[in-house]
């Protein structure tokens, strides 16, 4: 596989032909040196010198480049990894939210489920059909089912607290009626114990009137 189907990140392309460039020019410079291509004549020596010169100076200018663009990118790469660190540290932190919000989401679906299961002891008691309640109180129609079921609880409680005044009234008569018989009671039986007064004091009398007649 060649390098440029490895490589494919813009800013490393021109790094590659950099490097392809400077790769051709030390190529051409070691050809240049070449003992077989080494003329002997000292014309040719010389035109050879400079020509060697010429490429060594081209070949400098692309290493010094090929550096600048190795050190460019050595600095994006430490960005990237800068970034790639703090993108990471984000998702973690994201993922513990989204495990902390999985977490607090499955245990209000049970405190909810918990709940929709409860027996509410307000479904035991005793309210009046809902249409009997409508009919006392039409302007529940358009209630929500919460709001009715406050409603009737509601009327239920007044009905109840109704209930317990009359129970409390009439358990002070039960308790009056209660004191007035025992005074009755008592009035009568003091009435017997005068009328044994009576009757025992009288005996001396009717005693009297017996021996006369």
């Amino acid at each position: 596989m060649a390098i440029g189907e490895i490589v494919t990140d813009d800013s490393l392309l021109p790094v590659l032909g950099t490097s392809a460039e400077t790769l051709a020019q030390c190529q051409q410079l070691l050809a240049l040196v070449n003992p077989d291509n080494v003329p002997r004549e000292s014309a040719g020596l010389k035109e050879l010198s400079l020509a060697v010169s010429k490429q060594q100076k081209i070949l400098f200018a692309r290493l010094a480049q090929l550096r600048g663009q190795n050190r460019d990118a050595i600095f994006r790469v430490r960005d990237t990894k800068h970034a790639t660190a703090e993108a990471r540290q984000e998702i973690d932190r994201l993922h513990l939210q989204l495990q902390n919000l999985y977490y607090e989401q499955k245990h209000l679906t049970g405190e909810i489920a918990a709940c929709e299961s409860y027996d509410h002891n307000y479904l035991s008691l005793p309210l009046i059909p809902v249409e009997e309640f409508l009919e006392l109180f039409p302007e529940h129609r358009e209630s929500s089912e919460h709001d009715l079921m406050v409603a009737r609880i509601n009327h239920e409680h007044s009905e109840r607290e109704k209930l317990e005044q009359a129970r409390q009234e009439l358990l002070k008569r039960k308790q009056a009626l209660i004191a007035e018989n025992k005074k009755r009671k008592d009035d009568l039986a003091n009435l017997d114990q005068d009328l044994e007064k009576f009757i025992d004091a009288a005996k001396p009398i009717q005693k009297i009137f017996e021996k006369e007649y």
